[in-house]
């Protein structure tokens, strides 16, 4: 699959997990002494501060995955990335989140909560809570930031972290739009299918970097008998 195509479904299909997730933070944002038109509109702005935090981090990506491939370490960084994705699903299918640790989470992104709280009461201020919004803690952001690793490129990581925040766009407005209406049908959480999720991803990019010749699932990152110049 296009790397572009990858990048829009997996925001798509991930943001049923992030309305289940997000959804009492969307229900929460302001919405009194507006117009609908105004409404409309600061919902936009604070959705593309989230996306643009996202593209953000696929820069930052990018270029990892630029001096990764330079220096010869994409296989490396590739089995290291499938190890941490697979460490996480586990953690998370075999139930060690306490409420100790779900607490301590909390305590520790208290303070973005209240600036994000700070900016929405400002003029002007949805797309900077939309921006501090994109450094909550999320499952799905992990995994595409983890498949950003495999652009090599700047611009590629960037693309594709903005090609996922494009694709969770439709449904997280429609939320922060239409409140608990919409709720009413999406009465599944996919957060239960997340660590399936992200044992799926690790499995695959330990296969990528495993380089064991097999077109699309384990291509050969360096060809043997390629030349190295200096």
């Amino acid at each position: 699959m296009n790397a572009d195509y990858l990048a829009f479904f997996m925001g798509l299909l991930g943001s049923l997990h992030c309305v289940a997730m997000c959804g009492p933070l969307l229900l929460a944002l302001p919405t009194t002494g507006k117009t609908h038109a105004k409404l409309l509109t600061n919902r936009v702005i604070y959705q593309l501060g989230r996306i643009m935090t996202y593209a953000a981090f696929g820069l930052i990506i990018g270029t990892i995955s630029v001096g990764a491939d330079y220096r010869g370490w994409q296989q490396g960084l590739s089995l290291l990335t499938g190890g941490i994705l697979i460490t996480i699903g586990l953690f998370t299918l075999l139930g060690h989140q306490s409420n100790r640790l779900i607490a301590a989470q909390q305590k520790f992104f208290a303070p973005l909560y209240r600036k994000m709280g700070y900016w929405l009461y400002r003029p002007g201020g949805n797309f900077l809570a939309g921006m501090l919004n994109g450094f909550l803690p999320c499952g799905m952001v992990y995994m595409a930031l983890a498949t950003a690793l495999s652009t090599g490129s700047t611009l590629a990581g960037g693309k594709f972290m903005l090609l996922f925040g494009l694709g969770t766009l439709p449904l997280m407005l429609l939320t922060g739009i239409a409140g608990s209406y919409i709720k009413k049908y999406i009465p599944f959480n996919l957060s239960s299918w997340l660590p399936f999720l992200f044992l799926l991803m690790g499995s695959w990019f330990i296969l990528r970097g495993a380089n064991l010749d097999i077109p699309y699932l384990s291509p050969l990152i360096y060809p043997e008998g390629m030349v190295t110049c200096t």
